[in-house]
């Protein structure tokens, strides 16, 4: 490569890795030194504005959940405690479109949940899939800068897309999940939806679980074809906001099951994947969903631009009983989202109405543009102060984490245990055969404009994760099947260099 090609951070300095984030041990949490992390997540999110950089077309709702079931020894947490009541707010999105794009368009839906607990604000931030395209935050804003339009056409692009996607063969079961039935939802009233992430859970005793969180439709699951998608989208752009806002007004009020899936730390030390990866699942066989409640939804907000547009969510915000795990996606996004709110509506923007918390806070921040409130008035500006003013809670700490490793920046593929296209596979064998048809069409009409190479490389991929899969989408895309069995044999690198260039 010529050498005025390579990559710098922003003042000219040599990177010596883009994709990996510096981490404690191979499994361990991100570390504050990965300052080029830091930096790209920091300019990506005030590339746009005055619209969210993603998830920029949403919805919203009130609503509440009820606890009916007991998961109080796994943990502490108010909110989730046996017959408690809290008051939330939801808003439901697409995610690669602008404000003006069609709710009906093939993506996945982000959901994001902000329960008013008497602990403070707990926000859970997720999609409509139990997984996701990435595992490593470092290519959070490649991603996104992928499925958004092209920086010299200004056109929506399939070859950006399929080509990161292919590159990375972590996308695969995320890519495969959008590209069937399941990648238009109907209503966001007849879709599931997840926290993703891996999230810990802790008790009374400080005993430490790890977490998964899932909501299930009470409305059953209903999907789009392509075909009916398109005739949505030709008479009504709003479809999916306009059904949930009406339905709420008719008193016709939503609902989804809470379920948890929990691991215990030593289940986690011998799982035979990363159990911290987002782009994995736990199989239900192995840890069964365990019933939590009901979240409703049942109050319209007054004022869309208030509510629903200056809405800020990050999963940062977590309660006593609820903490984070090494999942190196998630301590990314632990900076990026309160870090993008902090741009987009500045630094008060937790006072917002529909934000703040309905519990007392003292948190020691002054000052900074739309300070609404009294600013703290002469309450002590520091501490540790004399005044006995507001004092650390150390009851609350979560236990502390065992980490093995260095610190360096490790790639999974390394990882013996790492395998991108297991759970891709077993996703395609669950489907029907009307899905699996569907699957195949959807993607030929997706990645049709696309260079050939690139398909070639997706058809690898299918035929890693399963047989039949990978000869039924070789055959649709019109390709040499004896040139992709013989692909399959080269590791990612060969496979990459073998199908690079049109």
């Amino acid at each position: 490569m010529d050498e005025e090609r390579k990559l710098t951070n922003e003042v000219g300095a040599p990177v010596p890795d883009n994709e990996h984030a510096i981490t404690a041990g191979p499994r361990g949490p991100v570390v504050m030194q990965d300052v080029w992390m830091m930096e790209k997540i920091a300019h990506f999110n005030r590339e746009v504005i005055p619209e969210r950089r993603m998830h920029a077309k949403g919805w919203g709702a009130y609503g509440s959940l009820t606890v009916t079931g007991d998961v109080s020894k796994y943990t502490r947490a108010k909110v989730l405690q046996p017959g408690k009541k809290t008051e939330l707010f939801i808003r439901f999105s697409t995610v690669a479109g602008e404000r003006g794009a069609a709710d009906a368009e093939r993506d996945i839906r982000g959901v994001a949940v902000k329960f008013y607990t008497e602990e403070g604000n707990w926000d859970l931030v997720g999609n409509n899939t139990p997984t996701f395209f990435i595992r490593d935050v470092h290519n959070f804003s490649d991603l996104n800068r992928a499925v958004k339009r092209d920086p010299r056409s200004g056109l929506r692009s399939a070859q950006n897309n399929w080509d990161f996607w292919t590159l990375l063969p972590e996308t695969f079961h995320q890519t495969t999940i959008v590209m069937s039935d399941r990648g238009i939802p109907a209503t966001f009233r007849n879709m599931h939806f997840y926290g993703e992430h891996t999230f810990a859970l802790y008790n009374e005793k400080n005993e430490r679980v790890w977490c998964k969180f899932h909501f299930h439709t009470k409305q059953g699951v209903k999907n789009l074809t392509d075909e009916e998608a398109e005739k949505i989208c030709s008479t009504d752009r709003e479809s999916h906001g306009r059904d949930l806002f009406e339905s709420i007004e008719r008193g016709e009020f939503p609902q989804w099951t809470m379920y948890i899936q929990v691991m215990t730390e030593e289940q986690a030390k011998k799982h035979y994947e990363n159990p911290f990866d987002i782009t994995k699942i736990w199989r239900h066989g192995e840890f069964p969903l365990i019933e939590v409640g009901t979240l409703e939804l049942n109050r319209n907000p007054d004022n869309y631009y208030a509510e629903v547009e200056q809405a800020a969510f990050t999963p940062a915000h977590v309660v006593p009983g609820i903490g984070f795990s090494p999942d190196k996606f998630l301590q990314g996004r632990l900076f990026a989202y309160g870090d993008a709110q902090r741009y987009r509506l500045g630094i008060n923007y937790n006072q917002i109405p529909v934000n703040r918390a309905r519990v007392e806070v003292n948190d020691y921040h002054r000052d900074g543009q739309m300070r609404t409130d009294g600013n703290y008035g002469a309450t002590p500006a520091y501490t540790p102060n004399s005044a006995g003013v507001w004092a650390a809670q150390p009851e609350v700490a979560e236990p502390p984490l065992d980490l093995e490793g260095a610190v360096y920046r490790f790639d999974p593929k390394e990882d013996p245990t790492d395998d991108n296209f297991r759970a891709g596979g077993e996703l395609y064998r669950l489907l029907k055969e009307d899905k699996r048809a569907l699957l195949i069409d959807n993607t030929t009409r997706n990645i049709a404009s696309v260079t050939e190479n690139i398909k070639y490389r997706h058809a690898v991929h299918c035929l890693l994760a399963d047989t039949e899969y990978g000869e039924r989408i070789t055959a649709a895309m019109g390709l040499d099947l004896n040139r992709v069995k013989e692909l399959s044999k080269l590791d990612n690198d060969g496979l990459i260099k073998a199908t690079t260039g049109a």
